[in-house]
C-alpha cells in the first residue's frame, strides 16, 4: 500500500502545471485600461479661420455688353474687304442655288452678334458694292514694283522647300475663309508663304491661284505642280492689314440638287443602264488615291473621250462624299455626264455634245 501510494501525483502538482495559464489570463483581465487618446483620429491640419462675410470683397464678373472691345477688337465687326463670306471660296459655286439647308440659317458661323453681315446660310453678303478699278488700285499700291528675276529666285530658294515653316497645307476645302487669316498671320514674319494643295481642288489648280490672289491680295510667283508661292508686295502693312473675322465652326452643307439622275440627258432607260453596265467592266483609267494629287486627271480623261465613250476612275479608299466632290468639278471641267456612284467607282459618259466641246477646247 505504501509503494502504491507513492506512485500517486500530489494534487498541489496540477495546481503547478496550470498556474502559468492562469496567471497570464489573470495579467490580461487584470492590465490597466488603454487611454482614450491612442483611439483618436490622426492628425490633421486645422484649417485657416474665415474671415467675416462682411469683410470679404466678393469679385463680380463684368458682364460683356455688346459693343465692348476684346483683345483689340469690337463686336460686332466691320470687314472692309469687298467679296461675300463664305466657308470655301474655291470649291463652292455661287451659281448654283441649294433646295434645303441641314441647319437653320438664322445660325452664323461667324457667332452671334460678331458681325455686321446677315448670314443666309451659304454666305455673308457684302453691304456696300466698291468699284473694281479703285480695288485695283489699292492691291498695285500694296504690291509695288514687280520683283526682279534675282529677288524671286531667293524667295523662291527660300520658301520652296518641303521643310519650310511658312507653309499652309490646302485641304479638300479649298480656299476657306479663316485661311485668309492664316496667310496674313504668316506676312508678319515673311514675304510670301508655302502653300501646299492636295485632294480634290488640285482638278482645278487655275481656279484655286485666281482666288488665293483675288481674296488675299499677293500675288503667286512660283508654282509647281501642287505648290503655290503667295508674295505679299513690296508695300505690304502688317499693322495696317484688312480685318479677316473668323468663323468659329464649319457649317454644314447644304442640300444641292441631285448630281446623278435616273436616267441620263439624251438617253433612254435602258441605253442608261447599258452604259453603266459598260463602264463597270471596262478597265480603270486611273486609280486615284486619297488626298493625291489630281494635276493631270482631267486632261486624261480628255484623252480617253476621244476613243471611248464611258470612263471608269478607280476611287478606292478615297471616300465617297471625295467621289461626289471629283465628279462634279469633272462635270465641267471635261466636260462630261457623270452617270454613276458605285463602290468608290466614278462612271462618266463623254455625252452627246462632247465634240463640240472638244472642239472648242483646242481652238483655245
Amino acid at each position: 500500500m505504501l509503494n502504491l501510494s507513492s506512485w500517486r501525483r500530489p494534487p498541489h502538482q496540477t495546481l503547478i502545471l496550470t498556474s502559468p495559464i492562469i496567471s497570464s489570463f489573470r495579467l490580461l483581465t487584470q492590465s490597466p485600461t488603454l487611454p482614450d487618446h491612442i483611439h483618436d483620429p490622426p492628425f490633421s491640419l486645422t484649417t485657416k479661420t474665415s474671415t467675416p462675410k462682411h469683410n470679404v470683397k466678393k469679385k463680380t464678373k463684368k458682364k460683356k455688353e455688346n459693343g465692348e472691345s476684346t483683345k483689340g477688337r469690337t463686336f460686332p465687326l466691320k470687314s472692309d474687304l469687298p467679296f461675300d463670306f463664305r466657308y470655301s471660296y474655291s470649291e463652292t459655286n455661287p451659281s448654283v442655288q441649294p433646295i434645303g439647308f441641314r441647319e437653320p440659317p438664322r445660325f452664323s458661323p461667324f457667332g452671334p452678334g460678331r458681325l455686321d453681315r446677315k448670314w443666309t446660310g451659304t454666305s455673308a453678303h457684302a453691304e456696300e458694292v466698291v468699284d473694281p478699278a479703285v480695288l485695283s488700285e489699292k492691291r498695285e499700291a500694296v504690291l509695288g514694283e514687280s520683283l526682279w528675276d534675282d529677288e524671286i529666285a531667293e524667295l523662291v530658294e527660300r520658301y520652296r522647300h518641303s521643310d519650310c515653316s511658312r507653309q499652309i497645307n490646302l485641304g479638300k476645302g479649298g480656299v476657306t475663309h479663316n485661311m485668309l487669316d492664316d496667310i496674313h498671320n504668316h506676312w508678319k514674319r515673311a514675304e510670301a508663304v508655302r502653300i501646299k494643295c492636295l485632294g480634290v481642288p488640285t482638278l482645278d489648280m487655275e481656279n484655286v491661284c485666281f482666288h488665293l490672289e483675288e481674296k488675299s491680295g499677293g500675288k503667286i510667283i512660283y508654282r509647281n505642280l501642287n505648290s503655290i508661292l503667295l508674295y505679299r508686295g513690296r508695300n505690304y502693312d502688317p499693322k495696317n492689314r484688312p480685318i479677316v473675322p473668323l468663323m468659329l465652326w464649319k457649317p454644314y452643307a447644304p442640300i444641292y440638287p441631285r448630281l446623278v439622275k435616273p436616267v441620263a440627258d439624251g438617253l433612254t432607260f435602258e441605253e442608261t443602264k447599258e452604259m453603266r453596265n459598260r463602264g463597270l467592266n471596262s478597265p480603270p483609267l486611273m486609280k486615284l488615291t486619297r488626298n493625291g494629287v489630281y494635276v493631270n486627271v482631267v486632261e486624261r480623261v480628255r484623252e480617253e473621250f476621244r476613243s471611248e465613250e464611258v470612263v471608269r476612275l478607280d476611287c478606292t479608299h478615297v471616300g465617297t462624299s471625295d467621289c461626289k466632290r471629283i465628279g462634279v468639278k469633272l462635270k465641267d471641267l471635261v466636260p462630261c455626264v457623270p452617270i454613276l456612284f458605285k463602290d468608290e467607282q466614278i462612271i462618266l459618259w463623254k455625252g452627246k455634245n462632247h465634240q463640240e466641246h472638244d472642239c472648242q477646247h483646242r481652238l483655245n
